[in-house]
């Protein structure tokens, strides 16, 4: 696992002790980014289920000014501060161990929106559909921003989520990549 471009190119990222994570494969993580924009001018990120943090710090790398992750898992909340350390990209970081639910409610109240958000729950958990809907109450989608979902085929991924549209679906071995974006934009 390693950051794959930008700023901290080549930089390697420690894994959560245990197995109560799954960081996404460098080869899943370059498609994701070659689709939404290889780098950025700028921007906020929202990293949900942050796991090592590897999404957000990538995006970071490549561009973005600021990330916010998330993870309700005390050895996630430490490894990606420590990840955030290795690739010197503290300072632009926020890292909370607080529930995804709660975050966000806690983003809607502070009027927080995010350019790019990255939701990668524990697999076959049923937890992506109450995120997406809580996404889209909060309002904390930018309206050009986008949001990467990690899933597995077996997880039902509704196409319309309140105003999100789901305009584009890839299969990387058993993970899928969803990308979502509010309804009335054109799709990526």
């Amino acid at each position: 696992m390693r950051v794959i471009a930008g700023t901290a190119r080549g930089h390697k990222l420690s894994a959560v002790p245990g197995n109560r994570t799954r960081p996404t494969a460098d080869r899943v993580k370059e498609a994701v980014f070659n689709k939404i924009g290889p780098f950025f001018d700028g921007g906020v990120g929202l990293d949900l289920f942050a796991g090592t943090g590897g999404l957000g710090i990538e995006a970071l790398s490549r561009g973005l000014d600021k990330v916010v992750f998330i993870d309700r898992d005390r050895a996630a909340w430490a490894t990606i501060r420590k990840n955030l350390a290795a690739t010197n990209l503290s300072e632009k970081a926020e890292v909370y161990c607080t529930d995804a639910l709660k975050a966000l409610r806690l983003f809607k109240r502070r009027h927080c929106q995010f350019d790019l958000i990255f939701l990668d729950p524990p697999y076959n958990k049923n937890a992506l559909r109450p995120v997406l809907e809580q996404v889209a109450r909060c309002s904390v989608l930018r309206p050009n921003g986008v949001i990467v979902v990690e899933h597995t085929e077996d997880e039902t991924i509704p196409n319309q989520v309140a105003d999100l549209d789901r305009n584009f679906t890839r299969r990387y071995g058993n993970v899928h990549i969803s990308l979502f974006q509010h309804c009335d934009k054109a799709a990526l």
